[in-house]
Protein backbone atom coordinates (compact mmCIF):
# COMPACT_ATOMS: atom_id res chain seq x y z
CA UNK A 1 0.00 0.00 0.00
CA UNK A 2 2.87 2.38 0.82
CA UNK A 3 4.41 1.60 -2.59
CA UNK A 4 1.09 2.42 -4.36
CA UNK A 5 0.80 5.75 -2.53
CA UNK A 6 4.37 6.63 -3.49
CA UNK A 7 3.60 5.84 -7.10
CA UNK A 8 0.46 8.02 -7.05
CA UNK A 9 2.45 10.92 -5.62
CA UNK A 10 4.96 10.61 -8.47
CA UNK A 11 2.19 10.42 -11.07
CA UNK A 12 0.39 13.45 -9.58
CA UNK A 13 3.59 15.48 -9.72
CA UNK A 14 4.13 14.54 -13.36
CA UNK A 15 0.55 15.54 -14.31
CA UNK A 16 0.77 18.85 -12.49
CA UNK A 17 4.00 19.67 -14.26
CA UNK A 18 2.66 18.80 -17.71
CA UNK A 19 -0.82 20.37 -17.63
CA UNK A 20 -1.32 24.06 -18.46
CA UNK A 21 -4.29 24.57 -16.10
CA UNK A 22 -5.55 23.20 -12.75
CA UNK A 23 -7.97 20.29 -12.98
CA UNK A 24 -11.20 21.29 -11.18
CA UNK A 25 -12.58 18.91 -8.56
CA UNK A 26 -14.88 16.30 -10.05
CA UNK A 27 -13.42 16.58 -13.62
CA UNK A 28 -10.84 14.47 -15.38
CA UNK A 29 -8.39 17.16 -16.62
CA UNK A 30 -10.43 19.57 -18.81
CA UNK A 31 -8.34 21.12 -21.59
CA UNK A 32 -9.78 24.06 -23.56
CA UNK A 33 -9.42 24.26 -27.35
CA UNK A 34 -8.77 27.93 -28.18
CA UNK A 35 -8.56 29.66 -31.52
CA UNK A 36 -9.59 33.24 -30.63
CA UNK A 37 -8.00 36.07 -28.65
CA UNK A 38 -7.31 36.16 -24.90
CA UNK A 39 -10.40 35.84 -22.70
CA UNK A 40 -12.11 38.95 -21.33
CA UNK A 41 -11.85 42.66 -22.09
CA UNK A 42 -11.93 45.88 -20.11
CA UNK A 43 -15.25 47.56 -19.44
CA UNK A 44 -18.67 46.09 -20.09
CA UNK A 45 -18.21 44.95 -23.69
CA UNK A 46 -20.18 41.76 -24.39
CA UNK A 47 -18.14 38.56 -23.99
CA UNK A 48 -18.71 35.08 -25.38
CA UNK A 49 -20.66 32.57 -23.19
CA UNK A 50 -18.38 30.25 -21.15
CA UNK A 51 -21.00 27.42 -21.21
CA UNK A 52 -19.76 26.46 -24.69
CA UNK A 53 -16.27 25.40 -23.49
CA UNK A 54 -14.85 22.19 -25.02
CA UNK A 55 -13.25 19.56 -22.71
CA UNK A 56 -10.85 16.65 -23.22
CA UNK A 57 -9.82 13.93 -20.74
CA UNK A 58 -6.70 12.14 -19.63
CA UNK A 59 -6.64 8.62 -18.34
CA UNK A 60 -4.64 6.93 -15.59
CA UNK A 61 -4.27 3.16 -15.37
CA UNK A 62 -3.34 1.56 -12.08
CA UNK A 63 -2.60 -2.01 -11.03
CA UNK A 64 -1.61 -3.68 -7.75
CA UNK A 65 2.06 -3.85 -8.67
CA UNK A 66 2.53 -0.77 -10.96
CA UNK A 67 0.95 2.50 -12.18
CA UNK A 68 0.80 3.49 -15.90
CA UNK A 69 0.13 7.09 -16.95
CA UNK A 70 -1.02 8.13 -20.44
CA UNK A 71 1.01 10.83 -22.27
CA UNK A 72 -0.04 14.35 -21.12
CA UNK A 73 -2.69 16.04 -23.30
CA UNK A 74 -1.70 19.39 -24.86
CA UNK A 75 -3.94 22.14 -26.25
CA UNK A 76 -4.55 21.89 -30.00
CA UNK A 77 -5.91 24.33 -32.55
CA UNK A 78 -8.85 23.06 -34.53
CA UNK A 79 -8.26 23.60 -38.28
CA UNK A 80 -10.46 26.28 -39.81
CA UNK A 81 -12.12 25.54 -43.12
CA UNK A 82 -11.84 29.11 -44.41
CA UNK A 83 -10.21 31.00 -47.27
CA UNK A 84 -7.32 32.40 -45.19
CA UNK A 85 -6.91 30.81 -41.75
CA UNK A 86 -4.32 33.46 -40.81
CA UNK A 87 -7.02 36.12 -41.07
CA UNK A 88 -9.82 34.31 -39.23
CA UNK A 89 -10.38 33.49 -35.57
CA UNK A 90 -13.03 31.39 -33.89
CA UNK A 91 -14.60 33.15 -30.92
CA UNK A 92 -13.76 31.48 -27.61
CA UNK A 93 -15.69 31.70 -24.34
CA UNK A 94 -15.04 35.05 -22.69
CA UNK A 95 -13.86 36.75 -25.88
CA UNK A 96 -14.88 40.29 -26.83
CA UNK A 97 -14.22 42.38 -29.93
CA UNK A 98 -11.97 44.63 -27.87
CA UNK A 99 -9.88 41.71 -26.62
CA UNK A 100 -9.59 40.25 -30.12
CA UNK A 101 -8.55 43.62 -31.52
CA UNK A 102 -5.92 44.02 -28.78
CA UNK A 103 -4.48 40.60 -29.55
CA UNK A 104 -3.79 41.56 -33.17
CA UNK A 105 -0.48 43.13 -34.17
CA UNK A 106 -2.34 45.54 -36.44
CA UNK A 107 -3.02 49.23 -35.83
CA UNK A 108 -6.15 48.99 -38.01
CA UNK A 109 -7.74 46.41 -35.71
CA UNK A 110 -10.16 48.15 -33.37
CA UNK A 111 -13.55 47.28 -31.98
CA UNK A 112 -15.17 49.54 -34.60
CA UNK A 113 -13.17 48.17 -37.55
CA UNK A 114 -13.79 44.53 -36.53
CA UNK A 115 -17.49 45.28 -36.24
CA UNK A 116 -17.52 46.89 -39.70
CA UNK A 117 -15.37 44.16 -41.30
CA UNK A 118 -17.80 41.50 -40.12
CA UNK A 119 -21.01 43.45 -40.71
CA UNK A 120 -22.00 43.46 -37.04
CA UNK A 121 -24.73 45.82 -35.84
CA UNK A 122 -23.20 45.88 -32.35
CA UNK A 123 -20.35 44.36 -30.32
CA UNK A 124 -22.12 41.10 -29.42
CA UNK A 125 -20.26 37.88 -30.33
CA UNK A 126 -20.83 34.21 -29.45
CA UNK A 127 -18.48 31.24 -28.91
CA UNK A 128 -17.82 29.27 -32.09
CA UNK A 129 -18.46 32.17 -34.46
CA UNK A 130 -15.83 33.00 -37.06
CA UNK A 131 -14.49 36.53 -37.37
CA UNK A 132 -12.51 38.09 -40.23
CA UNK A 133 -9.66 39.94 -38.50
CA UNK A 134 -7.62 41.20 -41.48
CA UNK A 135 -8.98 44.71 -41.77
CA UNK A 136 -9.67 46.56 -45.03
CA UNK A 137 -7.77 44.15 -47.28
CA UNK A 138 -10.52 43.94 -49.89
CA UNK A 139 -11.45 40.33 -49.09
CA UNK A 140 -13.87 38.35 -47.01
CA UNK A 141 -11.20 36.09 -45.54
CA UNK A 142 -13.77 33.53 -44.44
CA UNK A 143 -15.30 32.89 -47.87
CA UNK A 144 -12.67 34.44 -50.14
CA UNK A 145 -15.20 36.77 -51.77
CA UNK A 146 -13.99 40.18 -52.88
CA UNK A 147 -15.32 43.16 -50.90
CA UNK A 148 -16.63 45.90 -53.18
CA UNK A 149 -16.51 48.58 -50.48
CA UNK A 150 -13.80 49.55 -48.04
CA UNK A 151 -14.15 49.08 -44.29
CA UNK A 152 -16.55 51.83 -43.22
CA UNK A 153 -14.81 52.43 -39.88
CA UNK A 154 -11.41 52.85 -41.54
CA UNK A 155 -12.83 55.22 -44.16
CA UNK A 156 -14.52 57.25 -41.42
CA UNK A 157 -11.26 57.48 -39.46
CA UNK A 158 -9.33 58.54 -42.57
CA UNK A 159 -11.93 61.15 -43.45
CA UNK A 160 -11.92 62.49 -39.90
CA UNK A 161 -8.15 62.96 -40.02
CA UNK A 162 -8.30 64.37 -43.54
CA UNK A 163 -11.07 66.89 -42.80
CA UNK A 164 -9.23 68.07 -39.70
CA UNK A 165 -6.11 68.64 -41.79
CA UNK A 166 -8.13 70.51 -44.41
CA UNK A 167 -9.74 72.73 -41.77
CA UNK A 168 -6.35 73.55 -40.29
CA UNK A 169 -4.97 74.43 -43.74
CA UNK A 170 -8.00 76.53 -44.66
CA UNK A 171 -7.61 78.52 -41.45
CA UNK A 172 -3.96 79.15 -42.27
CA UNK A 173 -4.81 80.35 -45.78
CA UNK A 174 -8.07 82.24 -45.23
CA UNK A 175 -8.10 83.81 -41.78
CA UNK A 176 -5.31 86.30 -42.67
CA UNK A 177 -7.71 87.52 -45.39
CA UNK A 178 -10.62 88.10 -43.01
CA UNK A 179 -12.38 84.73 -43.32
CA UNK A 180 -13.73 83.61 -39.92
CA UNK A 181 -11.69 80.87 -38.27
CA UNK A 182 -13.47 77.54 -38.40
CA UNK A 183 -13.34 74.82 -35.71
CA UNK A 184 -10.76 72.10 -36.41
CA UNK A 185 -13.00 69.22 -35.38
CA UNK A 186 -12.68 66.76 -38.28
CA UNK A 187 -16.37 67.19 -39.11
CA UNK A 188 -17.24 68.56 -42.53
CA UNK A 189 -20.25 70.86 -42.63
CA UNK A 190 -21.49 73.89 -44.58
CA UNK A 191 -18.81 76.20 -43.14
CA UNK A 192 -15.96 73.82 -44.01
CA UNK A 193 -17.39 73.18 -47.48
CA UNK A 194 -17.70 76.94 -48.13
CA UNK A 195 -14.01 77.32 -47.25
CA UNK A 196 -13.08 74.41 -49.53
CA UNK A 197 -15.12 75.96 -52.32
CA UNK A 198 -13.32 79.29 -51.89
CA UNK A 199 -9.97 77.51 -52.06
CA UNK A 200 -11.00 75.75 -55.27
CA UNK A 201 -11.91 79.09 -56.85
CA UNK A 202 -8.58 80.71 -55.93
CA UNK A 203 -6.52 77.66 -56.88
CA UNK A 204 -8.20 77.25 -60.27
CA UNK A 205 -9.71 73.84 -59.42
CA UNK A 206 -13.15 72.64 -60.45
CA UNK A 207 -15.51 74.74 -58.35
CA UNK A 208 -18.07 72.93 -56.19
CA UNK A 209 -19.34 72.88 -52.62
CA UNK A 210 -18.59 69.21 -52.01
CA UNK A 211 -16.20 67.60 -49.56
CA UNK A 212 -12.58 67.18 -50.62
CA UNK A 213 -11.68 63.50 -50.86
CA UNK A 214 -8.80 62.32 -48.72
CA UNK A 215 -5.66 61.81 -50.79
CA UNK A 216 -7.18 63.46 -53.88
CA UNK A 217 -5.30 65.73 -56.27
CA UNK A 218 -7.37 68.65 -54.98
CA UNK A 219 -6.32 67.91 -51.40
CA UNK A 220 -2.67 67.61 -52.42
CA UNK A 221 -2.92 70.99 -54.19
CA UNK A 222 -4.53 72.56 -51.11
CA UNK A 223 -1.89 71.22 -48.73
CA UNK A 224 0.93 72.36 -51.05
CA UNK A 225 -0.35 75.96 -51.12
CA UNK A 226 1.60 78.38 -48.94
CA UNK A 227 -0.48 81.49 -49.66
CA UNK A 228 -3.93 81.93 -51.15
CA UNK A 229 -3.50 83.25 -54.71
CA UNK A 230 -5.63 85.74 -56.58
CA UNK A 231 -8.50 83.95 -58.40
CA UNK A 232 -7.38 83.38 -62.00
CA UNK A 233 -10.32 85.32 -63.52
CA UNK A 234 -10.05 88.47 -61.39
CA UNK A 235 -9.07 91.85 -62.84
CA UNK A 236 -5.38 92.69 -62.89
CA UNK A 237 -5.69 96.46 -62.73
CA UNK A 238 -7.27 98.63 -60.07
CA UNK A 239 -9.48 97.47 -57.21
CA UNK A 240 -11.89 94.64 -57.84
CA UNK A 241 -14.53 92.53 -56.08
CA UNK A 242 -15.64 89.03 -57.17
CA UNK A 243 -18.83 87.56 -55.72
CA UNK A 244 -19.02 83.79 -56.23
CA UNK A 245 -22.59 82.53 -56.01
CA UNK A 246 -21.54 78.86 -56.04
CA UNK A 247 -19.39 79.17 -52.94
CA UNK A 248 -21.23 82.09 -51.31
CA UNK A 249 -17.87 83.82 -50.95
CA UNK A 250 -16.59 87.31 -51.85
CA UNK A 251 -13.03 88.04 -52.95
CA UNK A 252 -11.58 91.56 -53.01
CA UNK A 253 -8.19 92.79 -54.13
CA UNK A 254 -6.15 95.25 -56.06
CA UNK A 255 -4.31 94.20 -59.19
CA UNK A 256 -2.62 90.88 -58.48
CA UNK A 257 -2.91 91.24 -54.69
CA UNK A 258 -5.66 89.43 -52.79
CA UNK A 259 -6.85 91.54 -49.86
CA UNK A 260 -10.05 89.94 -48.52
CA UNK A 261 -11.98 86.69 -48.63
CA UNK A 262 -15.34 87.03 -46.87
CA UNK A 263 -18.36 84.73 -46.52
CA UNK A 264 -21.43 86.19 -48.19
CA UNK A 265 -25.08 85.35 -48.76
CA UNK A 266 -26.46 86.30 -52.18
CA UNK A 267 -30.00 86.50 -53.55
CA UNK A 268 -32.42 83.70 -52.83
CA UNK A 269 -34.35 81.84 -55.55
CA UNK A 270 -36.46 84.35 -57.47
CA UNK A 271 -34.27 87.24 -56.32
CA UNK A 272 -30.86 86.06 -57.55
CA UNK A 273 -27.89 88.40 -57.51
CA UNK A 274 -27.37 89.12 -61.22
CA UNK A 275 -24.32 87.70 -63.02
CA UNK A 276 -22.03 90.41 -64.43
CA UNK A 277 -18.43 91.33 -65.21
CA UNK A 278 -16.52 94.31 -63.81
CA UNK A 279 -19.48 96.59 -63.20
CA UNK A 280 -18.46 99.86 -61.56
CA UNK A 281 -19.92 100.39 -58.10
CA UNK A 282 -21.78 103.70 -58.40
CA UNK A 283 -23.30 104.61 -55.02
CA UNK A 284 -22.35 104.39 -51.36
CA UNK A 285 -24.65 105.33 -48.48
CA UNK A 286 -23.03 105.59 -45.03
CA UNK A 287 -26.50 106.08 -43.44
CA UNK A 288 -24.96 108.28 -40.79
CA UNK A 289 -28.35 109.29 -39.40
CA UNK A 290 -28.99 105.67 -38.32
CA UNK A 291 -25.56 104.36 -37.28
CA UNK A 292 -24.96 102.99 -40.78
CA UNK A 293 -28.24 101.09 -41.15
CA UNK A 294 -30.22 101.98 -44.27
CA UNK A 295 -33.79 100.75 -44.70
CA UNK A 296 -34.28 99.54 -48.27
CA UNK A 297 -37.06 101.27 -50.19
CA UNK A 298 -37.88 98.17 -52.27
CA UNK A 299 -37.43 95.64 -49.45
CA UNK A 300 -37.85 97.47 -46.13
CA UNK A 301 -37.22 95.85 -42.78
CA UNK A 302 -40.71 94.35 -42.68
CA UNK A 303 -39.99 92.42 -45.89
CA UNK A 304 -36.28 91.68 -45.46
CA UNK A 305 -35.03 91.86 -41.90
CA UNK A 306 -31.77 89.90 -41.54
CA UNK A 307 -31.88 89.86 -37.73
CA UNK A 308 -32.23 93.37 -36.32
CA UNK A 309 -31.27 95.39 -39.36
CA UNK A 310 -31.60 95.76 -43.08
CA UNK A 311 -28.72 97.23 -45.12
CA UNK A 312 -25.57 98.29 -43.28
CA UNK A 313 -23.47 100.88 -45.20
CA UNK A 314 -24.67 99.67 -48.63
CA UNK A 315 -22.39 99.84 -51.68
CA UNK A 316 -24.53 99.69 -54.86
CA UNK A 317 -23.26 98.11 -58.07
CA UNK A 318 -26.35 97.09 -60.11
CA UNK A 319 -29.46 99.23 -59.70
CA UNK A 320 -30.88 98.27 -56.29
CA UNK A 321 -28.44 95.38 -55.72
CA UNK A 322 -25.70 96.24 -53.27
CA UNK A 323 -22.98 94.82 -51.07
CA UNK A 324 -24.04 95.57 -47.49
CA UNK A 325 -23.62 94.45 -43.93
CA UNK A 326 -26.22 92.28 -42.20
CA UNK A 327 -26.49 90.51 -38.87
CA UNK A 328 -27.40 87.25 -40.58
CA UNK A 329 -25.02 85.83 -43.21
CA UNK A 330 -25.98 82.16 -43.68
CA UNK A 331 -24.09 79.67 -45.85
CA UNK A 332 -26.84 79.71 -48.49
CA UNK A 333 -28.47 82.49 -50.58
CA UNK A 334 -31.12 84.22 -48.46
CA UNK A 335 -31.10 87.89 -49.44
CA UNK A 336 -33.45 89.78 -51.77
CA UNK A 337 -30.71 90.14 -54.40
CA UNK A 338 -27.92 91.88 -52.53
CA UNK A 339 -24.68 90.33 -51.28
CA UNK A 340 -24.62 90.31 -47.48
CA UNK A 341 -21.48 90.60 -45.39
CA UNK A 342 -21.02 90.66 -41.66
CA UNK A 343 -21.04 94.27 -40.41
CA UNK A 344 -17.37 94.02 -39.38
CA UNK A 345 -16.48 92.79 -42.86
CA UNK A 346 -18.47 95.62 -44.46
CA UNK A 347 -16.56 98.07 -42.27
CA UNK A 348 -13.26 96.55 -43.44
CA UNK A 349 -14.35 96.75 -47.09
CA UNK A 350 -15.47 100.39 -46.83
CA UNK A 351 -12.26 101.31 -45.01
CA UNK A 352 -10.16 99.62 -47.73
CA UNK A 353 -12.02 101.68 -50.36
CA UNK A 354 -11.17 104.86 -48.43
CA UNK A 355 -14.82 105.77 -47.85
CA UNK A 356 -14.80 106.05 -44.07
CA UNK A 357 -14.64 109.84 -44.22
CA UNK A 358 -17.59 110.32 -46.59
CA UNK A 359 -20.09 112.65 -44.91
CA UNK A 360 -23.17 111.43 -46.77
CA UNK A 361 -24.37 109.37 -49.75
CA UNK A 362 -22.11 109.59 -52.81
CA UNK A 363 -22.94 108.71 -56.42
CA UNK A 364 -19.39 109.13 -57.70
CA UNK A 365 -18.17 105.90 -59.28
CA UNK A 366 -14.67 107.36 -59.57
CA UNK A 367 -14.69 108.26 -55.88
CA UNK A 368 -15.71 104.72 -54.95
CA UNK A 369 -13.20 103.22 -57.39
CA UNK A 370 -14.02 99.51 -57.52
CA UNK A 371 -15.44 97.11 -60.13
CA UNK A 372 -17.73 94.21 -59.18
CA UNK A 373 -18.09 90.82 -60.89
CA UNK A 374 -20.70 88.19 -60.03
CA UNK A 375 -20.08 84.61 -61.15
CA UNK A 376 -21.14 81.04 -60.56
CA UNK A 377 -24.49 79.55 -59.69
CA UNK A 378 -25.95 78.10 -56.52
CA UNK A 379 -27.97 74.90 -56.87
CA UNK A 380 -31.18 75.42 -54.97
CA UNK A 381 -33.16 72.47 -53.69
Amino acid sequence: MRGRRSALVVVSALLLGACTQTVPSGQEGATQVRTGAAEGAAGTEPTANVDDAVSATTATTESEDSTTTAAPTTSTTEPLDVFDPECVVRVSPGDSLGAIASSRDDDLATTASLRAENGRPDNTIHPGELLDVCIDNGLDDISGAQRLERNAAIVAAENFASVGGQQHKLNALLTPLGFPEMPVDGISGPVTRRGLCAARVALGLQVNRGDMEAGSTDEETLFATAEMPVPPFSARDGRWIVIDRTCQVMFAGEGDRLVFVFPTSTGEAGHETRVQEQTRAFRYDPALQNSGWHNSTTFPVDADNPLNGNMYRPLYFDRGQAIHGANNVPTSPQSKGCARLRPSHQDALIGWLGLDGVGGPTNSASRIGVRVSVRGAYEFG
